[in-house]
């Protein structure tokens, strides 16, 4: 190779690295950033018409859990930030429960598996079976990449107030709690 073809050939390879970097940057910028405004009133109200079996059998009517407010928390048994985040969500679930706060588990996985984790992993939150077809419930309420864990708000309107696609914690969601009102 010729002294010649050295400059524009490292100039191709730095240019396509950092293109490569910039797109990994703007790709991580968006992790554990809010979803988009895809969380319509109709995908909410349309919420409301629901049910999920439990692990232990009886269905859970979301109309049941309307007019307080509902944090909802999408995980699976697979999710390691699901798990870890499980105990924190079940002291929201203790600390505000007295103050009107409702919690549910929506768990994207089959009964078998959350029937086993919940063995071992004690909580006090009602929990639903959503299966896989929750994917599609979790996009409709604006987590659009459909990953886990997914946690939003609602008021005691029913409306969405708080959004958050990635691990979450006690104090994160005691400010969405305080925010309410």
């Amino acid at each position: 190779m010729s002294d010649e073809a050295k400059p524009d050939r490292r100039r191709w390879i730095f240019g396509g690295a950092g293109l490569a970097a910039l797109g990994a940057g703007a790709w991580l910028a968006t992790l554990g950033r809010e979803p988009g405004p895809a969380a319509t009133a109709a995908a909410a109200d349309g919420l409301w018409a629901r049910s999920f079996e439990t692990p232990a059998g009886p269905t859970l009517a979301m109309a049941s859990l309307r007019g307080k407010p509902l944090l909802i928390n999408f995980w699976a048994t697979w999710c390691a930030p699901c798990v870890r985040e499980m105990p924190a969500i079940d002291r929201f679930y203790r600390d505000h429960a007295g103050k009107g706060v409702q919690v549910l588990g929506l768990a994207i996985d089959a009964p078998t598996p959350v029937r086993e984790f919940l063995q071992k992993v004690k909580v006090g939150f009602p929990i639903g079976l959503a299966g896989l077809e929750g994917t599609e419930l979790v996009r409709e309420l604006g987590n659009e990449r459909g990953g886990l864990p997914f946690s939003l708000l609602l008021d005691a309107n029913g409306k969405v107030v708080q959004r958050k696609l990635g691990e979450t914690s006690y104090d994160e969601l005691a400010l969405w709690a305080g925010a309410l009102g």
